[in-house]
């Protein structure tokens, strides 16, 4: 068995502390849909990045333009969901402060800095980059299913209200919180719903594939 190096313990430690934290975080400043949502998926990338990239970086040409897609649909999605106000109608179905503000900072500038750092690791086979990578294959790529079930839960604010609302949730005032119940609305219908399908399309499609070219190299 080859001993790891001190770049690889590095990147595992660096992942691990990422499932680790990332859902603790999103807990104490949102509340336990990050927990369910993030964690779930950063354990289930976890998993298969360490069975997969981490052992063998997959070769650029095969998971950087599967990334890119992706995230590029992500984009697309992310879209919708800031017109739709998809922070502050999760707010108002979990009763939890998630403002349109912290929405933008995390998916709108965080997000798209780190995905361009990706990028450039997956083209250096750097492996930390191989879990982000499998983190948005497995969440945004799998995970936005959900947007097809939220339409389906009864908020825990004003149920039977149609009209946006504020309120102050934990100390912050949540603004404009629709509602997307289908129960009042008479339509099925969530924030970003329409476009969650195209990263799904590819994110899915990648989790097959660089699994395929995991098992073709090992047989090599």
């Amino acid at each position: 068995m080859k001993s790891f190096k001190t770049s690889q313990w590095l990147s595992l430690l660096v992942a691990a502390a990422f499932c680790i934290i990332a859902p603790i975080m999103g807990y104490i400043k949102i509340g336990l849909p990050p927990i369910i949502i993030i964690g779930g998926a950063a354990l289930i990338g976890f998993i298969f990045w360490y069975f997969t990239y981490f052992k063998e970086p997959t070769d650029p040409k095969i998971i950087l333009p599967l990334f890119v897609l992706t995230v590029a649909a992500l984009q697309i999605h992310i879209i919708e969901e800031y017109v739709t106000g998809f922070g502050p109608a999760m707010s108002r179905l979990f009763n939890i402060p998630w403002s349109e503000r912290s929405f933008i900072m995390v998916f709108a500038l965080v997000g798209p800095t780190i995905y361009t750092l990706t990028t450039l690791g997956l083209y250096y086979r750097i492996r930390l980059a191989g879990f982000v990578a499998w983190f948005i294959f497995i969440g945004p790529g799998v995970a936005e299913f959900t947007h097809f079930i939220f339409p389906l839960l009864q908020p825990h604010l004003e149920p039977d209200n149609i009209n946006a609302i504020t309120r102050t949730i934990n100390g912050s005032e949540i603004a404009n919180m629709p509602n997307y119940y289908v129960k009042t609305t008479a339509e099925y219908y969530f924030s970003g719903m329409y476009t969650a399908i195209l990263p799904m399309i590819p994110g899915i499609y990648a989790i097959f594939r660089l699994t395929k070219a995991h098992r073709m190299n090992k047989q090599d």
